[in-house]
């Protein structure tokens, strides 16, 4: 009796859980399941360079203390990571007379620690430069 029993309500089970399939096509519930991102691997280029592109016209409309606030002060504030810390000229003065194009260079590719653009993505050109201005001003 009791695997008659056990066999019925197996039965209603697997019927009601055939009733609450998703709706859409099978296209529709594929794309609803799909990850939100993709994993980019160090060393893959992932798209960056047309999110970079795309970001150093637009950009945020944000100034440099916005994009440092935003973005930059988990590190520079503290020094995490060893980035010179910000409003401390003497931090910042060795990597400054590397020139332009060495703080640039460390500025969107990265180094050590810090990722490209550090993390922003979608800053424009003068807003990363005015974050420098910002982070290596005295205050």
């Amino acid at each position: 009796m009791k695997q008659l029993v056990a066999l019925v309500a197996l039965i209603v089970t697997v019927s009601a859980s055939a009733e609450r399939v998703p709706p859409g096509t099978a296209a529709e519930i594929r794309d609803r399941l799909a990850p939100a991102g993709e994993l980019c691997k160090a060393g893959e280029s992932c798209g960056q360079a047309t999110v970079a592109a795309a970001g150093s016209a637009a950009g945020l409309g944000l100034s440099g203390d916005q994009v440092y606030n935003q973005f930059c002060f988990a590190c520079h504030t503290a020094g995490v990571g060893g980035p010179p810390k910000v409003h401390a000229p003497d931090e910042w003065a060795p990597r400054l007379a590397k020139g332009d194009d060495a703080i640039w260079q460390s500025t969107t590719s990265g180094l050590n620690a810090m990722p490209p653009k550090g993390t922003c993505m979608a800053c424009s050109d003068d807003e990363l430069k005015a974050a420098i201005e910002f982070m290596s001003s005295a205050n």
